[in-house]
This record gives structure tokens, C-alpha cells and sequence, in this order.
């Protein structure tokens, strides 16, 4: 069986269909992802184990199929002939192989076409600090961060270094240069990259994910000595991500990572992605801005406190997420019912609506 030519299939398939991503999983139908929803191909074979072991012999090189043996996943980016690039994930499951495959927009929209504030243009024009776009996995975050890597690219003569695992969204430099780093091909992970970028005249840090003390740690100090860092977080909002950041680090360096976040600290972006009455995603957000009361509260170990500071800045560009939601249902964007599925706090939006 040509399995290049079926997964060439199943990839125009999630094209025609507007699908975010494509699932390979032994037992079942080939399954993409619609506007959030799972739908399987039901007029495609389900699969064996022998399927997506050949699929995945498609996606990987022989070292990448070599190393996936031996650490039993394997994160990669796939790109078809005519351009169309995923960011893919292969697993063992019940012994079997597993495979998913996120599909990466070919196109870099920007900010203002995301439905997202356009206060996020603010923090892309900043000389230097540290923003961070978080949310669990397949919410955005990706796209955001690199609408705002590109408004930089188009405005400004920067250096841009990337650290990601896999490279997403493949740039074009325009009045930028760009650096673009893979994690396993081009840097042994994110913390070498990191620490070798100082000694790059770099202007402007991109870091895929943050992993580890090392990462977190080199990223803050970056951005304390004059360069820009964005970098995301799987967390669900700004004072969870600020506890996260510094529960990473031993009881004795936590205390200096709390200084440094609040004066590098510029904001945190969350974001979900919501099914829309009228079909497809929107966003959801929260933006903390980082102000004076928000780094005494971080200094002083009261980041509890920092969700009542988002609720009533709202003066000073802060967007809580209650009340994002309660705007999506008062445009007629999401149901009174998805408002409250997404709120983490269900009493404050009841007041809202």
C-alpha cells in the first residue's frame, strides 16, 4: 500500500474540511478535528498496527524513527511537497503506534484578524521584558505568539531567535533577521539555546515552551538585561502561571526568581478557544498588565490576590476572562451555556450577564 499517497489523502481531507488536526490511533477510523469536535473518516478504513507503524516511517527520518524506539514519543514537524506543515506527535498506546498531527496555518495572520485585543500590538512594540501567552494545549497560544513575532518582523530591524520543539510557523524575513532553532536538530534543548542567544546580538527570544528551572531562569534574566522574551506556559491563568514559574525553582531560589519576575514581567495573555454560535472558534481571554500593584503582590508572595487586581484594572487595558465571555454573549458570539463551561469563576459571570 502507498501510505504517502493515503496520508496525502487524509491531509486534503482535513484542508477541505477546515480541521485543525488529524488523528492515526490502530482500532480506529482516521479521525480529524472540526471547529473543536472529533469526526471520524467513517469511509476510511480503520486502522491496524501495521498502518500507523508505515505512517509514521512517512513522517520520520530514520534517526528521528530511531530515537522515537528508544524514548517512546516523539514531537516533529511534517511538511507536504506543496508547503502544508504540521506540528506532529508520535506515542506508543496498548503497544501500538499513535500518531497526531496539529495542522499549522500557512499563513501568519495578524493580530487584528485573531480576534484578539489589539493591545497586543502594545507588548510586540516593546524594546525589552517578558510576555507570556498561556492556556492548555490547542487553544491558540501558537498563533498568537507568532502574530506578534511578525509584527515585529514587518516594523522593526530586530534579531529574532525562535527555540521550538518542533519549528510551527516557518517565517519570512522582511525587515528582520530571523533565527529559527529546532530542539533535537539545530540545539540540544531550549536552556543551551537560550544561554548561547546572549552570545548572538539577538534583540528579540522566542521560546517554544518553557521547561524546567534551567529554561524558566535563562528566559527571565534575558529579558532583565534588555531583550524581549516571549515564550508560553500550559496553564490556565496569570497567578497560576506566576505560582507555576516559581514552584519550578528549589525553596532557595525562589525568592530571587520572584524579584526578577516582577520587574521583567511586562503581562500574561490566556486564552481559549470556544466553539461559536455561528460556527468555528473564537477566543476567550484574560490579560494581566504588569503595574506596580501586581509586582508588589508578586514580591510579597500574594499572587492570590493578582485575579482581583486583573477584575477591577480593566482602566488600565486588564481583561478578565468572566468578562470577555460575558462580552462573546452579549455579541451573540458563544451560548449563555458555553460562557459558563469555560468561567473559573461561575458566581462572578452570573453578575456579568
Amino acid at each position: 500500500m502507498d501510505y504517502q499517497a493515503l496520508l496525502r489523502k487524509y491531509i486534503n481531507v482535513v484542508s477541505h474540511e477546515a480541521a485543525s488536526d488529524l488523528h492515526l490511533a490502530v482500532g480506529a477510523h482516521p479521525t480529524i478535528r472540526v471547529a473543536g469536535a472529533l469526526t471520524p473518516m467513517l469511509k476510511e478504513s480503520v486502522l491496524a498496527p501495521e498502518d500507523t507503524e508505515s505512517f509514521l516511517k512517512v513522517l520520520l527520518t530514520p534517526e528521528q524513527l530511531a530515537e522515537f524506539r528508544i524514548k517512546k514519543e516523539f514531537d516533529f514537524a511534517y511538511q507536504t511537497a506543496d508547503g502544508i506543515r504540521f506540528r506532529g506527535n508520535a506515542f506508543f498506546q496498548r503497544g501500538s503506534v499513535g500518531i497526531a498531527l496539529r495542522l499549522i496555518p500557512p499563513v501568519i495572520r495578524p493580530i487584528h484578524e485573531l480576534n484578539v485585543p489589539d493591545v497586543l500590538e502594545t507588548f510586540a512594540r516593546k524594546s525589552q521584558g517578558f510576555f507570556l501567552v498561556v492556556g492548555p494545549v490547542g487553544q491558540g497560544k501558537s498563533t498568537t505568539l507568532s502574530a506578534m513575532i511578525e509584527l515585529i518582523n514587518v516594523e522593526r530591524m530586530e534579531h529574532i531567535v525562535t527555540i521550538e520543539d518542533p519549528i510551527e510557523h516557518v517565517f519570512e524575513p522582511k525587515q528582520s533577521l530571523i533565527a529559527q532553532r529546532e530542539v533535537g536538530i539545530d540545539t540540544k534543548d531550549f536552556a543551551s539555546a537560550l544561554v548561547s542567544a546572549f552570545r548572538e546580538d539577538v534583540d528579540v527570544i522566542l521560546v517554544g515552551e518553557m521547561r524546567g528551572p534551567e529554561t524558566m531562569s535563562a528566559a527571565v534574566t534575558a529579558a532583565e538585561t534588555g531583550h524581549l522574551v516571549f515564550s508560553t506556559l500550559h496553564t490556565n491563568n496569570a497567578a497560576q502561571t506566576i505560582d507555576r514559574i516559581i514552584d519550578t525553582f528549589p525553596a532557595n531560589q525562589q525568592d530571587q526568581i520572584r524579584l526578577q519576575l516582577a520587574s521583567s514581567l511586562m503581562g500574561i495573555f490566556s486564552q481559549r478557544l470556544l466553539p461559536r454560535v455561528s460556527g468555528g472558534l473564537i477566543p476567550a481571554y484574560e490579560l494581566l498588565i504588569n503595574n506596580k500593584a501586581v509586582s508588589n503582590l508578586i514580591r510579597e508572595k500574594r499572587t492570590h490576590e493578582i485575579n482581583t487586581v486583573i477584575e477591577t484594572g480593566s482602566s488600565e487595558g486588564m481583561i478578565d476572562m468572566n468578562r470577555s465571555l460575558a462580552d462573546l454573549v452579549a455579541r451573540g458570539e458563544i451560548t449563555v451555556e458555553t460562557a459558563y463551561q469555560y468561567s473559573q469563576n461561575p458566581n462572578m459571570l452570573q453578575k456579568l450577564l
